[in-house]
């Protein structure tokens, strides 16, 4: 498959999973507004921290270094992919592992919620670790899925999931309230068992096929899908087994970077699980647009960097045609992020205390929810960022710089949880974010400085996505201006009128800034409507 190809799967993936990343945020944002009015804010901290953060924690070490390892390189060129399914059949024992271990420690080292306010704590808990073994039983087809850019099918799958989990949620919060975390238990069993029956049925009926065929599918048959051992090969590739080895280790830092904040609250109690609650629901507002842009691209183009580059070899020593895209690619994607984060940051901040009264009502305007928003949307520019500096540094990384690497996020692990701990102990949930900007400011620099070097000898200067136009940060700074003096004199009090004016000013200053982007960012629109929105259009016409 040539780069040219490589690109197009890539952001065509990438245009699929903004697609599902809406439609599941925007179902858990009605979800979530939907539930408040029906359960306690105690309730919501207890199943949106602890009993997520359970089964997060489970998926995530079981089945993260396999995909990075297994979705790396030349995957469908040099590669045993009887090898392949081997090893990713060891996701389902190891999560077993973690399943029973995480669960003791839910159960017996944690503190346990008030049964009246919060009850079936113990069955949840064992619920939760169940759902995450289910999903692994998909894992292999998952990665089969994506590397052979299977992308409809991942739609399609997390789509009905996710329909199913919101309508048994509604279902049993209506019918059923007293069940308590019964409700939440059941839900997302539901949703795992979604996803693993619409992956098996999707292959039971793709292998062989003519469609098959055409893709020139590794597999032929549904027991091709099952562990076995190939005749002269070994059950499973030992370079591949050892670079999972190194992302297994990182894999533990990762989480603990990624669910820090979850982690703190849950082990440490710094704060109360209402707090929790409203800290979670406050956090999924402010993370929507990461989780359903950002994600999404970062997941799809570190497919694409590590099928276009060599692992471990630097600009001079690969196909300059690939290096040249790779550069490309990589610059237009930093200004993409760089803008939407930069929106972000200066719309998010005059219009928190007016998304959350909206949302929730008094339960999330008043006290600490609007601050920690706008905190969020300061935060948001540096997840943004970060995604794409670590998507290419992780695909371009050799195994041994892995590892290297391990140690830096060992030392960002440990920098974090203390200042999780000291700054909440300062300023309440917004010490959580600021922990974050600051580990998430490290992890960027050393990114940064890794694509420097790696270009270094080369022409080509990606880093010059982090640049935007004079106009357009002139754009920007008016409209923060505009939209704080708006907010001030007609939000958030003052009747339905007076917040319609203040959007509808917040609109005007929003089109300006578009304005801005399309007479100066001439490239990074052209990369935009070539590779994101032609290939959604392309694939539903």
């Amino acid at each position: 498959m040539s780069s040219r190809d490589v690109l197009k799967n890539a952001s065509t993936s990438a245009s699929y999973n903004v697609l599902l990343q809406v439609m599941f945020r925007l179902l858990t944002f009605l979800l979530n507004a939907f539930t408040l009015r029906f359960v306690s804010k105690e309730l919501i901290g207890v199943v949106n921290v602890r009993l997520t953060l359970l089964y997060s924690t489970l998926v995530f070490l079981s089945r993260e270094a396999f995909r990075r390892a297994c979705l790396s390189g030349e995957t469908g060129t040099n590669r045993s992919w009887r090898q392949v399914v081997n090893l990713l059949w060891l996701t389902l024992p190891l999560g077993v592992l973690w399943a029973v271990l995480l669960v003791c420690v839910w159960l017996w080292l944690l503190e346990v919620p008030d049964a009246r306010t919060v009850p079936y704590y113990g069955p949840a808990v064992v619920l939760f670790g169940l759902s995450g073994v289910q999903e692994l039983l998909a894992e292999p087809l998952w990665v089969l899925a994506q590397a052979h850019m299977l992308v409809r099918l991942k739609v399609v799958a997390e789509s009905l999931a996710m329909i199913a989990k919101c309508s048994v949620t509604v279902v049993l919060v209506v019918f059923a309230r007293g069940w308590g975390l019964y409700i939440f238990s059941a839900a997302h069993m539901v949703y795992t068992g979604f996803l693993v029956l619409c992956y098996a049925v999707y292959f039971i009926r793709f292998l062989g096929s003519e469609e098959a065929e055409k893709k020139s599918f590794p597999l032929r048959r549904v027991g091709d899908l099952l562990p076995r051992r190939a005749d002269g090969e070994p059950l499973v590739d030992r370079t591949l087994a050892r670079l999972t080895w190194s992302f297994f280790k990182q894999s533990f830092l990762k989480q603990i970077l990624t669910e820090g904040e979850r982690y703190v609250m849950t082990f440490l109690n710094v704060l109360s699980f209402g707090d929790q609650g409203v800290y979670d629901i406050v956090n999924n507002l402010g993370s929507m647009v990461a989780r359903f842009i950002f994600l999404p691209i970062e997941e799809s183009f570190y497919i694409f960097f590590g099928k276009v580059l060599k692992r471990g070899r630097d600009a001079r020593s690969q196909k300059q045609e690939d290096v040249s895209m790779a550069a490309e690619v990589l610059e237009c994607l930093l200004k993409l992020v760089l803008v939407i984060g930069l929106v972000i940051s200066v719309f998010g901040y005059a219009y928190s205390h007016l998304a959350l009264d909206i949302y929730g009502g008094s339960l999330l305007s008043s006290g600490a929810g609007p601050g920690l928003l706008r905190s969020y949307s300061c935060y948001v520019l540096l997840l943004a960022v970060n995604g794409v500096t670590e998507c290419f540094v992780f695909a371009a990384m050799s195994q041994e710089e892995v590892d290297k690497y391990n140690l830096v996020m060992l030392a960002l692990s440990v920098s974090f949880l203390f200042l999780s701990y000291v700054l909440t102990w300062w300023a309440g949930g917004v010490g959580f974010i600021l922990a974050n900007c600051l580990n998430m400011g490290l992890r960027i620099l050393h990114s940064l400085l890794y694509i420097q070097r790696y270009f270094q000898s080369s022409g080509w200067r990606p880093l010059r996505g982090l640049l935007p136009s004079p106009l357009l940060l002139l754009a920007l700074a008016v409209s923060a201006g505009v939209t704080a003096v708006s907010e001030a004199v007609f939000c958030c009090a003052g009747g339905w009128l007076r917040r319609l004016v203040h959007v509808a000013v917040g609109a005007a200053c929003l089109v300006a800034v578009l304005v801005a982007v399309l007479l100066t960012e001439t490239r990074l629109v052209q990369f935009v409507r070539t590779q994101l929105l032609d290939r959604y259009t392309k694939k539903h016409t």
